[in-house]
């Protein structure tokens, strides 16, 4: 009994106690450790680290490296061998609804200048998804809240275009008196506009040159570029790279071949692709033993003696190839590593540029500063050099196969090893041009690269009228369906 008469005196002193303290009950249990409102500057770093690091994930762990050409699958092949399903795009679009939410943000606080920022981030996020599938959800994606949870597909001629005219609006912006960029948020620039302006232009090149097959317009819009430096800015130096550092302390901010973000067996699931390895090998290429580990034997090895061998994609038992792992080379030990000065997560180069400028010189669409073709080219191949933190010497050059030779061959060859690890831009380049010429291998499931992913399979089940329309517009979803880029 007395128990009983315990417990009830705590149950009445714990009515009495609520009902005195009502009047402050929402205070005590308001968490004063979450905001009420998100500042816009606080999602900018959120954006610029995600967009960085899951896509420099994308080249080393996932599809870019190996469509690139620049990675062999030795275990777990069927990525390799071009055994590709439907693809889904949730990680690019989880991106863009944190970037929707700082734009969104950068209005409700009066901050233009986060309204510009999320503008290119914006842009960045929707051409890799255009680039990879093709027509997707654009002008009414990550509308649910506004009416559109069945989201149409865009046609990528649209979205191209309007990404094209966004850079170009973003740069007019930047070029205006703008409330300043807090520098402790912006993990890129740290606060600087015109490397913001930089980027824009920089980017709106490369879609102007990726999209020019298929839009005439193009050269002339790149020529109006490239003859006003003031108006339009570009990355042209090292220190204008738009690169990420990891910090190494977690997996998600940490290298993805490092053994934080992901085990050493899948760092050595990836060796370094034949076609790179031979490139650079025939090259006498300074960034050879930078980016790629000696083999640690060259005796007995069954195919190749050379102290730098790469592995053909899409063959049988690759873990064995040469006499096995001893005989076949790594990538280097900063691959492997959580955080080195090595390893950025990449956006943009100042090699790109340097490339872009040589093409469309070579091309005849451009005359820049009055260099000539052979100019741009070396400049582009020397700033790679320099961001592997090497540099070609005189007599580079004058190899035969590093010589200019004034093809569009030789030049993406070079801007291909240049991307190593540059998101798809690799495997884009390639599609684009049909250079490098690789060899796919004897087990590949097709003739040829992948032209685009499918679709992801929640797309055909939960939003199939867009879907469908998509499937007609696109003429298909195969892997070898082409796009308006290519046609």
């Amino acid at each position: 009994m007395m128990f009983k008469l315990n417990k009830y005196a705590i149950y009445l002193i714990i009515l009495l106690f609520m009902a005195g303290c009502r009047e402050g009950f929402n205070q005590i249990n308001t968490d004063p450790r979450q905001p009420v409102d998100i500042k816009p500057g606080e999602l900018l770093s959120t954006v610029i680290t995600k967009t960085a690091y899951e896509w420099q994930n994308f080249a080393f762990m996932d599809h870019g490296g190996v469509a690139g050409r620049y990675i062999t699958m030795v275990r777990n092949e069927s990525m390799d061998k071009f055994n590709w399903g439907p693809m889904g795009w949730n990680e690019w679009y989880r991106r863009l609804s944190i970037n929707r939410q700082l734009i969104l943000k950068a209005g409700e606080h009066r901050e233009p200048q986060y309204r510009v920022l999320g503008k290119i981030l914006a842009v960045i996020n929707y051409a890799y998804l255009t680039d990879l599938w093709g027509d997707i959800p654009y002008s009414e994606a990550l509308l649910a809240d506004e009416g559109y949870p069945n989201p149409k597909y865009d046609l990528q001629e649209f979205i191209y275009k309007d990404l094209i005219k966004t850079l170009d609006s973003c740069n007019n912006w930047l070029s205006t008196p703008l409330p300043a960029i807090d520098a402790q948020y912006d993990v890129l620039f740290h606060g600087d506009v015109i490397a913001w302006r930089r980027l824009a232009n920089s980017l709106r090149l490369r879609l102007l040159l990726r999209c020019s097959q298929a839009y005439p317009e193009a050269a002339g819009i790149m020529k109006e570029m490239v003859s006003d430096e003031d108006r339009y800015p570009l990355i042209l130096d090292r220190a204008a790279d738009a690169t990420v550092d990891y910090l190494g302390l977690t997996a998600e901010n940490s290298w993805p071949g490092s053994d934080i973000a992901n085990s050493n067996d899948e760092f050595d699931k990836r060796k370094p692709s034949k076609d790179l390895v031979d490139s650079l090998r025939d090259w006498e290429d300074p960034r050879l033993p930078i980016l790629i580990s000696p083999v640690n034997k060259t005796k007995n090895a069954t195919i190749d003696t050379n102290l730098y061998v790469g592995v053909p994609n899409a063959i049988q038992d690759p873990f064995q190839y040469n006499g096995g792992n001893d005989h076949i080379s790594h990538f280097a030990a900063a691959f492997n590593q959580a955080k080195s000065d090595l390893c950025k997560a990449v956006i943009f180069t100042n090699s790109e540029t340097w490339f872009i400028l040589a093409e469309i010189s070579l091309r005849g669409w451009v005359d820049f500063r009055g260099m000539t073709t052979e100019a741009l080219y070396k400049k582009a191949v020397t700033a790679s050099m320099e961001y592997w933190g090497t540099a070609p010497g005189e007599k580079y050059f004058k190899k035969k196969p590093v010589k200019f030779d004034g093809t569009i061959r030789q030049l993406i060859t070079q801007k291909w090893v240049s991307l190593l690890f540059n998101g798809d831009e690799g495997w884009m380049e390639h599609r684009r041009t049909g250079y490098p010429a690789f060899k796919l291998g004897p087990l590949a499931m097709q003739p040829s690269i992948p032209l685009r992913f499918m679709y992801p399979e929640d797309e055909i089940l939960f939003n199939s009228a867009a879907y469908n329309q998509a499937k007609i517009n696109m003429g298909g979803d195969g892997p070898n369906t082409k796009m308006w880029l290519i046609r």
